[in-house]
């Protein structure tokens, strides 16, 4: 935190929150038929905090307020739509994920692959899509919650 302006700390806000904002405002005034998936995608930074990401942990917890509050309210007015927020884990997999990967294995005093055994198995871009398909062919509606963690899948309760 030391180390950064308020315009860096808070540039996930201006970015994640904005688009999961526009994203289920769109969702609840779109003619959308009941049992439409609307998916947001938030972090496994969202859950436990990250350090060394600057605001990116509380924009993406926020994301999922706002998907929340948006469930809440295609219960109250019947819309019938199916509100899911995935958090996918940390991966090297990706450019973003291979910085927090590399800041965090600094962090912990390890070299990266060493800190990447630490958090196998891994989350794949082609996972994180097969996970969305596979939540496509489900019925539940409301909200529900997801991690994204190598093996697929897991639900939060």
């Amino acid at each position: 935190m030391q180390e950064q302006t308020w315009d860096e700390f808070s540039r996930n806000w201006q970015v994640d929150v904005h688009q999961a904002f526009v994203w289920a405002q769109a969702a609840l005034t779109a003619p959308l038929a009941p049992g439409s998936l609307v998916v947001a995608m938030s972090s496994g930074a969202a859950l436990r905090g990250s350090v060394v990401s600057g605001g990116y942990a509380g924009a993406k917890a926020t994301v999922r307020f706002v998907n929340a509050y948006a469930a809440d309210e295609s219960a109250r007015l019947g819309l019938g739509l199916r509100f899911v927020t995935l958090f996918p884990q940390l991966t090297p997999a990706t450019e973003l994920g291979s910085a927090g990967v590399a800041a965090y294995a600094e962090r912990d005093g390890l070299d990266v692959p060493a800190f990447v055994e630490r958090i196998q198995p891994g989350v794949t871009p082609q996972l994180v899509g097969e996970s969305v398909t596979d939540l496509v062919k489900s019925a539940e509606v409301g909200l529900t919650e997801y991690k994204i963690m190598g093996l697929g899948l897991e639900k939060i309760e």
